[in-house]
């Protein structure tokens, strides 16, 4: 499929997948639980194949990602991918990487400006039946309070921030908090120079370590 920046990308769902996990991403791209509360209607973004060996989890669509279907479509998603020294085409291809957001669908804007939260439906309702088809997931990132909220629970730190620089804490679970990587991001990390030195070299190394 032609993707990113005219890129060939691999196809969502490549042939000779698991038969259940195929039918629970048609179950979950067609969902319409919170149609009526979506400013653009419902249109969810999932990706992955059952051989994928890192799952990300981020907050929810914007537009761009709405219009075109295509997870971290955007600046964020350039900024991430330079975190993780990936390409293009490793980043999407399902078979190495999955990605499965808390909202799977564009929330709203909210009346201070920003995208509202990730609506409370998604997660609970799929989040746990995706993630039982991704058998060799050996490191997920954690992006944004949401996704660390939900998968560190009382673990976690008082803020992100915290919680982001005791991400040696998380490790041996497979999981890395990171923050969300926005146009907000380049003030947080001047704030944070920890990050870069310390963080990126160890999920870089992961990065690679566990794609091989």
């Amino acid at each position: 499929m032609a993707g990113l920046n005219g890129t060939y990308l691999p196809e969502i769902d490549p042939p000779g997948g698991d038969a259940g996990l195929d039918r629970l991403l048609r179950d979950v791209r067609s969902c319409q639980i919170c149609a009526d509360q979506l400013p653009l209607g419902p249109r969810p973004v999932v990706r992955m194949a059952v051989t994928a060996k890192i799952l990300v989890i981020g907050q929810a669509p914007g537009t761009k990602v709405h219009e075109t279907g295509l997870p971290w479509n955007d600046a964020s998603g350039d900024r991430l991918r330079d975190w993780l020294q990936l390409s293009v085409m490793d980043f999407y291809d399902p078979g190495k990487l999955a990605i499965m957001p808390m909202g799977f669908c564009y929330p709203g804007r909210s009346a201070r400006g920003g995208d509202l939260p990730p609506r409370p439906e998604c997660a609970p309702t799929w989040h746990d039946a995706l993630l039982n088809h991704l058998p060799d997931i050996g490191l997920t990132l954690l992006i944004g309070q949401y996704a660390q909220n939900r998968y560190l629970g009382p673990r976690r730190a008082k803020t992100m921030t915290d919680t982001v620089r005791r991400f040696e804490d998380y490790l041996a679970d497979g999981m890395l908090p990171m923050p969300h990587p926005s146009w907000r991001s380049t003030g947080w990390m001047k704030k944070n120079p920890w990050f870069e030195r310390d963080l990126l070299p160890v999920l870089r190394d992961r990065v690679y370590g566990v794609l091989g």
